[in-house]
C-alpha cells in the first residue's frame, strides 16, 4: 500500500520525527521542487547550502537528543522567509527593491529566532512587491510571482511568493507578513489558510519599525488550520513591546453569534460566486448550532473607508521616513514607490493625525459591533485572482493604485487598522477551478474562536490542494 501523503507541515514533522523521512531528504525534495517550479517566481533568493546545513543539524539533533528534537513542533521541516519583514540571519532581504543589495544578512529578529527554535530549516526568501506596496508580487527587479492554480493570474501580495511556494508544495508552510491584507490576500488567491494575528500578539523586536503604527503583523501561510494554530502557539506571546501582550482567550464550545456580512457596498462590489460561498459557510456554521445575525454594509462602511485612509497614510509616512533614515536613492525605485514616498514626505502632520484618530475610532466601532456578534463572516476577495499585471507599479497615480487594491480586497485593511485578528480559508471552488475564500474576524485575543470555526469549515473539504508537498506524494 502506498503511504498517504502528508496534508500539512505537522504531518511532515511527524514523518521526520518518526524516522519515515529525514530532514535532509525533505530539504532535498524542497530544493528540487523549487527548481521544478522556478517559473512561478515564488522564490527571490535561494541558499541551498544554508538549507542543507540546517537539515543535517536537525537530523543530528534527532539522533543525539531525541527528546529535545521532539519538543520542536516543526522539527526538520523546510521553510522560506519573506523578502520583507523578519529579518532572518543569513538571508539578505531587499524588500523587492533595487535600492538594496543581496549581501550580508542581519541577525535574527525575535520572530526569526522562534522559527528556528520551532525546528524550521530555512533556505530562502519568497518574492514580495517593492516595499510591500501591492496586492500582487511582481517587483520590477523580478521575479514575477504567479499563481500555481493558474499561472496567468496573481498569487496576491505582498506575501505572494510565500503563498505560491506553499500552494505549489515547494514547502508546506512559509513566513508571511500582513499590514493591509498581505497574509490573507495571497492565501485567499492560492487556496490556503492565512491568519492576521491580534495587535501585540506577535514579536517584532528588536527593531519595531515594521509595526507600521500597529497595523502590521507576521505569521505564516499554511495548507491547514492546525498548522496555523500550531504556528501561532509557537510564536506568539511575550512580544516585549511596543504593545501590551495579548491574552488569548480559550474558546469555550458554545453557540456563537455569527455576524454575516454578504455585501461589500456599491463602490467595491463582490462577485456573486464569492458571496454565495460566504452564505454557504454561514449555513454550515448554523448547522453547528451557531445563530446567524445578518449585517448590512451600513454597519461597517465608515470603518472600512477610515481603514483604507489610515493604511495609505501610515504606509506612505513610514516609507518616507525609511528612505530618509537610510539615505536611499528613491529615484532608483519603481514609479509607484517614488509616488508613495513623495506623498508621505509632503503629508502635513495634521493629515496624519486625522488618519490616526480615525484608526482609533475604527477600533472603537468594531468593539461596539462585537457587542452584538461574536464573529464576523465575510468575503475575502471581491473576485477571482486578477491577471498578472493588474497592479502595475510603472506609474505614479497612487490614488488609483490604492483604490485598485481596496476594490480587490475591500475588507482587508479593517483587521490591520482595528488591530483585530482575522483568518481566511477556501470554502469552495469557482467555475474556473479557483478557490472561493471567506474571512472570519473576531475581537482581539479571540484567535482560538476563529481557529475553532475555521476547523469546522475546513472539515467540509470544499477545497483540495492541487499539488502535494514536495517529496511526499503518494
Amino acid at each position: 500500500m502506498p503511504r498517504k501523503p502528508p496534508a500539512d507541515a505537522i504531518d511532515v514533522a511527524e514523518m521526520i520525527r518518526s524516522g519515515q523521512s529525514t530532514a535532509a531528504e525533505a530539504m532535498q525534495s524542497s530544493l528540487a521542487a523549487a527548481a521544478r517550479h522556478s517559473g512561478l517566481g515564488a522564490i527571490a533568493h535561494l541558499d541551498e547550502e544554508m538549507g542543507m546545513a540546517a537539515a543535517r543539524a536537525a537530523d543530528d539533533e534527532r539522533l543525539a537528543a531525541p527528546r529535545r528534537f521532539s519538543a520542536r513542533p516543526f522539527g526538520g521541516v523546510p521553510s522560506l522567509a519573506k523578502d520583507l519583514g523578519g529579518p532572518f540571519a543569513g538571508l539578505p532581504v531587499t524588500a523587492g527593491s533595487r535600492l538594496f543589495q543581496r549581501r550580508g544578512g542581519t541577525a535574527d529578529s525575535e520572530l526569526a529566532a522562534r522559527f528556528r527554535a520551532a525546528g524550521f530549516c530555512m533556505f530562502g526568501l519568497t518574492t514580495s512587491p517593492e516595499f510591500g506596496l501591492s496586492l500582487a508580487s511582481e517587483p520590477a527587479i523580478g521575479p514575477v510571482c504567479r499563481n500555481p492554480n493558474d499561472p496567468t493570474r496573481t498569487a496576491g501580495g505582498s506575501s505572494g511568493g510565500a503563498a505560491a511556494a506553499v500552494a505549489a508544495g515547494i514547502v508546506a508552510i512559509a513566513h508571511a507578513t500582513d499590514a493591509g491584507g498581505s497574509i490573507r490576500v495571497p492565501a485567499a488567491c492560492c487556496g490556503l489558510v492565512g491568519l492576521k494575528p491580534s495587535r501585540g500578539a506577535m514579536p517584532a523586536g528588536p527593531s519595531f519599525g515594521n509595526h507600521l503604527g500597529g497595523i502590521a503583523s507576521e505569521l505564516v501561510v499554511t495548507r491547514s488550520v492546525r498548522d496555523t494554530a500550531r504556528a501561532l502557539e509557537a510564536f506568539s506571546g511575550n512580544a516585549r513591546g511596543p504593545f501590551s501582550d495579548v491574552a488569548m482567550h480559550a474558546h469555550r464550545h458554545r453557540p456563537l453569534r455569527i455576524g454575516l456580512l454578504a455585501d461589500t457596498g456599491p463602490c467595491w462590489p463582490t462577485g456573486a460566486d464569492r458571496l454565495e460561498a460566504v452564505e454557504d459557510a454561514a449555513i454550515a456554521l448554523e448547522k453547528e448550532g451557531h445563530p446567524i445575525v445578518r449585517l448590512g454594509w451600513s454597519d461597517i462602511e465608515t470603518a472600512v473607508e477610515a481603514s483604507a485612509r489610515a493604511f495609505s497614510d501610515i504606509v506612505a509616512v513610514n516609507l518616507a521616513r525609511l528612505v530618509a533614515d537610510l539615505d536611499l536613492d528613491i529615484g532608483m525605485a519603481e514609479p509607484m514607490t517614488q509616488a508613495v514616498a513623495a506623498y508621505g514626505r509632503a503629508m502635513p502632520a495634521t493629515t496624519l493625525w486625522a488618519s490616526l484618530n480615525g484608526a482609533v475610532l475604527v477600533s472603537h466601532h468594531m468593539w461596539t459591533l462585537f457587542e452584538t456578534v461574536d464573529c464576523i463572516l465575510s468575503p475575502m476577495l471581491s473576485s477571482a485572482p486578477l491577471a498578472i499585471g493588474s497592479f502595475p507599479s510603472d506609474h505614479g497615480d497612487m490614488k488609483q493604485h490604492f483604490e485598485r487594491m481596496t476594490a480587490f480586497a475591500p475588507l482587508a485593511s479593517l483587521a490591520n487598522v482595528s488591530g483585530f485578528p482575522a483568518v481566511t480559508l477556501p470554502f469552495g471552488t469557482d467555475a474556473a477551478g479557483l478557490p472561493l475564500p471567506i474571512q472570519l474576524m473576531a475581537p482581539i485575543g479571540r484567535e482560538p474562536l476563529l481557529l475553532s470555526l475555521a476547523t469546522h469549515l475546513e472539515a467540509e473539504e470544499r477545497w483540495q490542494h492541487r499539488f502535494e508537498i514536495a517529496g511526499f506524494a503518494a
